[in-house]
């Protein structure tokens, strides 16, 4: 018999039908609210999660009902809905609190003679963001649609002075990706471990985030998904720079058996974390924070070596990456006793351990800007990361340190996109109170932590470096440290700017700048510049694929014999991908793609690969290989056809590859329309 259940409470779900030998697979990608959406079964049945060898009621792994007159929503119940002829139709009701996963099916009848049981198929419970009682539900209808149903979006990268954007494909609903993520969670050492306990806890987005924060990452030898590497040797595998979505990375793990999938960068594991978690149903965001504090031993305060001439005098295990990555996910926290509900900070990128193991989170974001560093889990190290001070100590030639500047610049332009729009939302006040505010004050005091920044003075000498127009990969251009004389007499000083190639974690690389010290006379309330021509020969081959290049400037006021330092990290900007749509875009028509890039080097471009990638147009991805190389100022240009399978507003993504251009991406929106009736 055919029978139709369906779900009052929690679940977004995946279904199997059933009818004497005919199956196929159904997936309801749209929510279900309180009783929409489509499961088949035939009932009354007992559920149990089929990765379980012995599930049981008191777990919560499976459940034993009769048929009742009115559905409960407090517990599993199932109503008759309509019954014709063989077939049965049944309304089933899930309880909020029900366990997610995969679960079988079977129908039990008992007559006076003789009791059968049935195994009919199974189904997938997923979270509900959209029932009230669920801890995951999310009010505004327009956030569960950016943070459920959306499958691609934006991730902000670049420096505070230059912020920028990138397009990812997080492809939740694509075929194979929920099985993946259900198997990420079959093979976490804590199920293996303990496979009762493990799924009985399957109803807590607390423990899935931690779960799957975890297994993003595959430090802990986990079988994770990804695996992390920030050296610029990436020959065995595929660079950070190069994915433009989280699908062909989670099936390049499955299919290779659960072994990593070669490398991953923080934007690359927040963005596979951010698809496993829409996927389970579980609202999520990707966010970057600028200047980003990596504090290695917990004491707020990020310690800079430089020499005289502004050059990195020694290593420091703690570093201010120009931009890190991670996800927010929203959900309840009664474990904390419900004052931090909302957004919780989880961070797959693996930088220090959490109970011994690489992941972090969930961590109230309310309780990070708060400075309360009690509640679980990790927030100490989120809040050093958007908090922590920067001492910068020039060591004088005759072995002095010297304490320059104590600045206030990590936790900057925290960003996520918002919410329908292709556009930056700054978040930073989720997560600090303003600079020097009152209430910012007495967050430190909590924090058991002594803030004592200098801030700039209206009287004195200042510095800061400022970069001309032009900053393209195969230019040159000029940086400037600018000294303005605040002061009513006239001052002399001596300034040296250094220009070395970085990485966007703070690992700095080969110098290709320097100037010689210059003695300067600066008038009273009057300006000069040192400037510091940046040649495209002296870069070319220094810079990583992040494109970042960090300048240093220092100030010896030869009056005061104070020192002042101003840094500033350039992104040298790659040339853009131009995206051009042919025809009247259709769902299930042809529609082509016209992709072109120009070559701005002086130099050919090697081993070309353009590769396309968008939920709703491409099969996958789609990859071209430029036969020839691309001359300077050449443009490569190619078409491509597309086969539109969703209508609505889509995505079309693309990254470009070559021997000296690495990473270079671009996307443009296209609105489908849908299929004639």
């Amino acid at each position: 018999p055919l029978v139709q259940s369906m779900f009052h409470s929690r679940g977004l779900c995946c279904s199997r039908r059933g009818r004497q030998g005919r199956k196929g697979l159904v997936c309801a990608l749209s929510p279900l609210h309180s009783s929409h959406g489509l499961v088949v079964g035939t009932l009354p049945f007992v559920r149990d999660c089929s990765s379980r060898p012995c599930p049981s009621e008191t777990s919560g792994t499976r459940s034993h009902f009769a048929m009742s007159d009115c559905p409960e929503e407090s517990c599993w119940s199932a109503v008759v809905q309509q019954q014709d002829g063989e077939s049965l139709s049944v309304s089933l009701c899930s309880p909020p609190d029900a366990r997610i996963g995969r679960y079988s099916l079977t129908l039990e009848t008992c007559t006076d003679y003789q009791g059968s049981s049935y195994q009919i198929g199974d189904f997938i419970l997923l979270f509900n963001p959209w029932h009230p009682e669920d801890t995951v539900f999310m009010r505004d209808e327009s956030e569960r649609r950016e943070y459920v149903l959306s499958q691609d979006g934006l991730i902000f990268q670049g420096t505070c002075d230059y912020i920028y954007s990138i397009p990812w494909n997080f492809g939740q609903f694509e075929d194979e990706v929920l099985a993946i993520c259900l198997k990420m969670l079959d093979i976490n050492p804590k199920h293996l471990r303990d496979q009762n306990r493990d799924c009985s806890r399957r109803n807590d987005p607390v423990y899935i985030g931690r779960v799957v924060s975890a297994m993003v990452n595959c430090n802990d030898e986990d079988r994770g998904v990804l695996f992390g590497r920030w050296d610029n040797r990436y020959e065995d595998g595929m660079s950070p720079m190069a994915w433009i979505g989280s699908v062909d990375i989670l099936k390049r793990w499955k299919n290779f058996g659960c072994q990593p999938v070669k490398y991953g960068q923080c934007w690359v594991f927040a963005a596979v974390a951010c698809t496993v978690m829409r996927c389970l149903g579980i609202p999520t965001r990707v966010v970057t924070n600028y200047n980003s504090a990596h504090d290695t031993n917990a004491n707020l305060t990020i310690d800079r070596y430089i020499n005289e001439r502004g050059e990195q005098e020694r290593q420091s295990w703690d570093k201010i990456w120009n931009f890190h990555c991670w996800v927010e996910s929203w959900m309840t926290r009664p474990d904390l006793g419900g004052d931090y509900d909302g957004w919780q900070v989880l961070d797959p990128t693996p930088q220090e351990k959490s109970e011994g193991v690489y992941c972090c989170g969930p961590a109230p974001v309310k309780a990070i800007k708060e400075g309360d560093m009690l509640p679980k889990y990790d927030i100490p190290f989120i809040f050093a990361e958007v908090n922590a001070d920067v001492v910068y100590w020039v060591v004088q030639g005759d072995g002095m340190q010297k304490q320059s500047i104590r600045s206030s610049d990590v936790g900057k332009f925290i960003s996520t996109k918002s919410v329908g729009r292709d556009s930056r939302e700054d978040i930073t006040h989720n997560y600090k109170y303003p600079e020097g505010s009152e209430e910012e004050r007495a967050v430190f005091e909590k924090a058991e932590h002594q803030k004592k920044s200098i801030g700039e003075e209206d009287e004195g000498l200042h510095l800061r470096i400022k970069v001309s127009e032009g900053a393209n990969k195969g230019s040159d251009f000029d940086v400037f440290a600018v000294v303005n004389n605040n002061t009513d007499e006239e001052r002399v000083c001596r300034v040296t700017l250094c220009a070395r190639a970085s990485s966007y974690n703070g690992t700095l690389g080969p110098q290709c700048g320097l100037t010689d010290p210059v003695d300067i006379d600066i008038e009273p309330r009057a300006e000069k510049r040192v400037p510091l021509r940046i040649l495209y020969e002296e870069y070319r081959d220094k810079l990583t694929q992040d494109n970042l290049i960090k300048v240093v400037a220092l100030l010896n006021d030869h009056q005061t014999g104070d020192i002042l330092v101003a840094v500033r990290d350039i992104y040298v900007e790659n040339p853009p991908i131009k995206i051009r749509i042919l025809g009247e875009p259709m769902q299930n028509r042809k529609l082509v793609a016209e992709i072109s890039l120009v070559n701005p080097l002086s130099v050919p471009l090697n081993g070309c690969v353009f590769v396309v990638e968008g939920t709703g147009l491409t099969e996958g991805q789609l990859v071209k290989e430029l036969e020839e190389p691309v001359e300077p100022q050449a443009e490569a240009k190619f078409r491509m056809d597309l086969m539109p399978r969703l209508s609505g507003l889509q995505k079309l993504m693309v990254d470009f590859e070559s021997d000296q251009l690495t990473g270079v991406k671009g996307y443009r929106n296209v609105i489908i329309a849908p299929q004639p009736l």
